[in-house]
Order: structure tokens, then C-alpha cells, then sequence
């Protein structure tokens, strides 16, 4: 009996001991997760107190914005001076901005039983008479005229057809469609003097759109087509040309200066819209085979997953 009393009293130390061990790894969990929740709430705080600080910086920066001064009373002279150094084509603009409204505000207006004035007929008036007095320089000046506005027509189109590049095409569809709807929303009247001639574009003696110039248009958009591909050569050829077809339609009253301006406005327009439109569809065409491939990768993935 003796001896066995020591052996239980082991025995009972060792299950107490083993007892306490499984106890404290149970409860180590717990207390690690009590103190992760309570370190993470700690973060949550001070992330709370630092979204709170960052919203009252943002709402102090919205109230200085709101209330600060306007930005043309920090303007120094230096700005002045270097605005006018380094921007000085806006400053060219304002300029005009005012002496043209000096102008347009004293001008008398031309009566309605007067023909428009235009400063281009003005100044091609020697021409108007040369054409005038010779039909057969006219003639041959319509004939090389129409020429110069089917080189335009094959460009384009060559550009399309043989090259595969779209734009120019494009860019003359948008600018004819709009021409006419302008011209038939305002037809403006025929121009006195006007030297018509058979062999001139359109052929025919037919009637046809003053505002805008089509010719012009044409031919800036195939000077621009010709510099996008580096045609340098070319293109400074068809602005030459241009320059003088401009010329001659002023001198056989065929179109207002008003018209030839908005032209070269227009080619450079619908050029860039022209752009733009490549750019959207090339855009959509990337987004459709995007999805086209992600559904044939999904639709591979599901039937080689079991």
C-alpha cells in the first residue's frame, strides 16, 4: 500500500499537468484572436480617425477654393509680359476680336436690292475681265479646272480601293453630305458676272451649290491624306493648285470668298471626324474580338473541366 501511494500521486500530477497544457493550448487561440480583434479594432479606429481628418481636409481645401480670390487678381505684370511673348497668336486673336467688332458694329449693311460685296471679287476684278473679254481662255482655264478636281476624285478613291485606307473616303462622304444640306437649307444667289463654261466641274452648265466650295474642300482633304503618308511633294502640288482654282473661281464669279474660306474649314473638318470615326470603330472591333476570345477561352475551359 505503501509503495502504490506515490505511483497514483505521479499519476495524478502527470494528468493534472497534461490537463493544464490542453487547457492553455485551447485557450491560446482564443486569446490570440481576442488580441488580433482587439489590435484590429485599434487599426479601424485610427483608419477611422484618419478618413476623419482627410474629409475635413477636403472639406477645408472645397471652402478655400470656394471663397479664394479670383484667379485675374494674382496677375502679375511679368504673366502679362510673358503671355504676350509665349502665346502671342491668342493675343493676335484678341486683337482682332476688338478692331472687328469696331467694325462690324459702324459698317452699313448692304440693302437688299444691292449684290452681296465680297472683297475677293475685288481683287480678281482684272481677271474677271480677261476671262470675260477671252471665252476661250476661260474655256481651257474650266477644262484644266476640271482636271485638277478629277485627280482629286481618283486620290480619294485610289485610296481606298487600291491602298485600303478608308479616311480620305470617308472624310469626302461626310463633306459632301453636309454641303449639301447647307447648300439647299440656304441657296444663295448666283453671283453677277458669273462666266459659266461647258467643260467646267460640274460638266454641263448644271445648276449647282454655292456655299460651301467642294472643289476646295476636295483638294484639303487629299493635301492632308498626301501628308499623313509623307506625300510632301505631292501635297504642296495640290495646295498650289488649289490656290489657283481658288483664283479663277473668283474671277468667273463661281463662288463668294465666303465660300472657298469655309472649303479649306470644311476639308480640315470632316478630316478629323473622318479620324475620329476610324478610331471609334477600330475601338469597338478590338472590344468584339475581346469578348469573342474570352468566351471561346470560357467556353473551352468548360468542357474540358469535368
Amino acid at each position: 500500500m505503501d509503495g502504490g501511494a506515490p505511483t497514483l500521486s505521479a499519476d495524478s500530477a502527470a494528468a493534472a499537468a497534461a490537463a493544464t497544457t490542453a487547457k492553455t493550448k485551447t485557450q491560446t487561440p482564443a486569446l490570440a484572436n481576442g488580441a488580433v480583434k482587439r489590435r484590429n479594432g485599434g487599426n479601424n479606429r485610427t483608419e477611422a480617425a484618419a478618413n476623419g481628418v482627410k474629409v475635413m481636409a477636403a472639406k477645408k481645401a472645397l471652402h478655400y477654393h470656394s471663397y479664394s480670390r479670383p484667379s485675374f487678381l494674382k496677375w502679375r505684370l511679368q504673366d502679362a509680359v510673358y503671355v504676350a511673348t509665349h502665346h502671342w497668336m491668342p493675343c493676335l486673336f484678341a486683337v482682332g476680336l476688338l478692331f472687328f467688332m469696331a467694325v462690324e458694329y459702324t459698317l452699313r449693311m448692304v440693302p437688299p436690292s444691292s449684290p452681296p460685296f465680297d472683297l475677293g471679287f475685288i481683287a480678281t476684278r482684272s481677271l474677271h475681265h480677261l476671262l470675260q473679254d477671252s471665252p476661250n481662255l476661260n474655256t481651257v482655264l474650266a477644262f484644266l479646272n476640271t482636271v485638277f478636281v478629277g485627280m482629286q476624285m481618283i486620290y480619294i478613291m485610289g485610296a481606298w480601293l487600291i491602298e485600303g485606307r478608308p479616311r480620305a473616303t470617308i472624310s469626302a462622304l461626310f463633306m459632301f453630305t453636309c454641303r449639301g444640306i447647307l447648300g439647299y437649307s440656304t441657296q444663295l444667289p448666283l453671283p453677277q458676272g458669273f462666266l459659266g463654261s461647258g467643260v467646267d466641274f460640274p460638266v454641263g452648265n448644271v445648276s449647282f451649290f454655292l456655299f460651301f466650295s467642294g472643289h476646295v474642300a476636295g483638294s484639303v482633304i487629299a493635301s492632308l491624306d498626301m501628308r499623313r503618308m509623307k506625300r510632301h511633294e505631292l501635297a504642296w502640288l495640290f495646295d498650289v493648285l488649289n490656290l489657283l482654282q481658288a483664283g479663277r473661281l473668283l474671277g468667273t464669279r463661281g463662288h463668294y470668298t465666303i465660300d472657298l474660306a469655309v472649303g479649306v474649314g470644311a476639308g480640315i473638318l470632316f478630316d478629323s471626324l473622318a479620324g475620329k470615326y476610324e478610331e471609334f470603330s477600330q475601338s469597338k472591333l478590338l472590344s468584339l474580338n475581346g469578348d469573342h476570345i474570352n468566351g471561346v477561352a470560357n467556353h473551352t475551359k468548360r468542357n474540358l473541366i469535368p
